[in-house]
């Protein structure tokens, strides 16, 4: 899809993906896959390829998890991993506010300002992972190593 075709926040998607040197198209898909189910359905892939954008609020500010579709964050024990105080899952105005995007369309980059991130290492399981790309409606294509140069992500066990 070209750049031009794209939703303003699929745009900066894609030109975050460009500047990473990734080149993954941003696809639209034709229903929303707002949950890693939907998407991997679409995609004709396994959830677990699925690369989750959960955004959580921790020591007082954004925390942005990508998670294999396949998992469940462990809010306590990844506190623990980190050394955290605490994770909470964010509001949808602190996802907006964080990432300028809407809660089922998270994408891990293309926002106002980096974000520490949490890679799930599940994820290096596949040859190739999809994430949101900025909209409900939009993904792309890209490697476990892409996406943990792209976000510069802490890789560990999220569940």
């Amino acid at each position: 899809m070209s750049r031009d075709s794209l939703s303003p926040r699929s745009r900066l998607v894609h030109d975050a993906l460009r500047d990473a040197g990734i080149p993954g198209e941003i696809v639209t898909l034709p229903d929303a896959a707002a949950t890693a189910a939907l998407a991997a359905a679409a995609l004709g892939v396994e959830v677990g390829a699925i690369a989750n954008s959960l955004v959580f609020w921790s020591d007082g500010g954004p925390l942005l998890v990508m998670t294999s579709g396949a998992h469940r964050v462990d809010t306590a024990a990844l506190a623990e991993r980190l050394g955290r105080t605490s994770i909470v899952r964010a509001s949808a105005e602190q996802v907006r506010e964080a990432t300028g995007q809407v809660i089922g369309g998270v994408a891990p980059t293309g926002h106002p300002a980096p974000l520490p991130t949490v890679v799930d290492e599940a994820l290096a399981e596949f040859a190739e992972i999809w994430a949101a790309g900025g909209t409900p409606h939009t993904v792309f294509p890209l490697t476990f190593d892409d996406l943990v140069r792209l976000t510069d992500g802490q890789v560990a066990a999220v569940d």
